[in-house]
């Protein structure tokens, strides 16, 4: 009988990460850039034969790899990404990889994100640019140019996020090893004055965050009718 309200608690805490990772998917359905997190459950046997007994795993996290919906802004320092890859940022944590490209020029014409952040180019360097040419003009492939000259190129990134992954300010992602630069691919490009929405579902994600809820609130009755149960057979065991 105690199994079960052992079985009932792993369920219950396994929800709970759960709604915790739908709550900041729907948070985070206006976050330029960003990728949704799912979760994936095993179940966790515990004795042996007959007296095996199965609970849930507290879950691991993955981020779903879906392409979110590119508007276009017609800002020449906004940048998306046409395919699977990534941006490099530098920040106190080291490299990032976000898809969130809406950049800006500083006066000394370093090329960086809205908090500041250096972009990299494939070799991992920080982008200068010139600051009195203006804004650079983006071929398909990440190559800037401004007033014609070549100037430098936007790094494209691989990397493989793995499981329970770090985020960094919401669309930034830390790789847990070195990212590979993307060289000579067709199918990966940049289209400037273009950002990438994020990939969250809002409908679908409160339809499950509805059912998460309704589950807990069952498991919980349960977990009480257990506990009664429970209750009751010490009493009339006690009073023979």
């Amino acid at each position: 009988m105690q199994d079960g309200l052992y079985v009932a608690l792993s369920a219950q805490v396994a929800l709970e990460r759960r709604l915790n990772t739908i709550a900041d998917n729907v948070a985070n359905a206006g976050t330029i850039g960003f990728r949704a997190t799912g979760m994936k459950f095993e179940d966790v046997i515990s004795g042996l034969g007959q007296k095996s007994v199965s609970f849930a795993s507290s879950g691991d996290t993955f981020m779903s790899t879906a392409t979110g919906a590119l508007r276009e802004t017609g800002n020449p320092f906004d940048f998306a990404i046409q395919g699977d890859a990534w941006f490099g940022i530098e920040t106190p944590a080291g490299t990032v990889m976000t898809r969130d490209g809406r950049f800006t020029m500083l006066d000394t014409g370093d090329l960086v994100t809205l908090q500041g952040y250096p972009v990299l180019d494939a070799g991992g360097a920080p982008i200068q640019l010139d600051p009195q040419n203006g804004p650079p003009t983006s071929g398909a492939d990440g190559s800037l140019r401004q007033k014609g000259q070549l100037v430098g190129a936007l790094g494209l990134y691989n990397f493989d996020a793995g499981e329970n992954f770090i985020r960094y300010a919401n669309s930034g992602i830390v790789p847990m090893g070195a990212p590979e630069p993307v060289i000579d691919r067709n199918d990966i490009g940049v289209a400037q004055g273009f950002l990438e929405e994020s990939n969250v579902n809002p409908m679908l994600e409160i339809t499950r965050l509805i059912s998460v809820q309704r589950n807990f609130e069952n498991i919980a009755a349960s977990i009480r009718s257990t506990d009664q149960t429970l209750g009751d057979a010490i009493s009339t065991l006690g009073s023979k």
